[in-house]
């Protein structure tokens, strides 16, 4: 028996080993919660970013311009959290093209075995992005868009490169053009 009486807020045998990996770091805090006038900005820019996106494709149906799901996870980045190593436009643009690349080789040079397919190009995005200093999270999801998207996507072929580059880069002059309404100088924090 210990003399230790047990801990009314915690877990018992909280100082067990076992338990260290499931207690919060210290050096872990509750961030401050965003002003409202940034919320709605986040708001406002993600609106106008795919919202232009999607009257670019009505507008333009002969360029097979597309509006792929991973690039409303962009936007996320890009408008909640615009000085996010991730966010840069070199991480948005780098991340988007070598996924593409590597999604749309994935689809047209592997074995025609979904599980190759899928793997190999989200795995290899990864590396990729890695390798260059281009991690974007989105691009594992435009990877596998390259090789599981419908066949009005897969059936571009290098054509899908177009669309990914045109979609990033509206995104990416949206989020200059947003994120420095609310505060000026705040986005793009770097190019390189």
């Amino acid at each position: 028996m210990t003399d230790k009486l047990p801990r009314s807020d915690a877990v018992p045998d909280a100082d067990h080993p076992a338990h260290v990996r499931t207690r919060p770091l210290r050096r872990h805090t509750r961030g401050q919660r965003p002003r409202p006038r940034a919320i709605l900005a986040a708001w406002l820019g993600a609106f106008a970013g795919i919202g232009a996106l999607v009257l670019l494709v009505e507008l333009f149906p002969r360029m097979q311009l597309l509006v792929i799901g991973s690039f409303g996870a962009s936007a996320v980045l890009l408008f909640a959290a615009p000085r996010a190593p991730f966010s840069q436009p070199r991480n948005l643009i780098g991340g988007h093209l070598i996924s593409a690349v590597v999604g749309v080789a994935c689809y047209r040079y592997l074995p025609d075995v979904l599980l190759v397919q899928e793997a190999t190009a989200v795995a290899t995005a990864i590396a990729l992005m890695m390798a260059t200093g281009t991690v974007h999270p989105p691009g594992g999801a435009t990877a596998l868009i390259a090789v599981i998207g419908p066949e009005a996507v897969v059936g571009l072929g290098w054509v899908y490169l177009f669309p990914v580059l045109v979609g990033a880069l509206l995104l990416m002059l949206v989020a200059i053009l947003s994120n420095n309404l609310l505060e000026r100088g705040s986005y793009p924090d770097r190019w390189d």
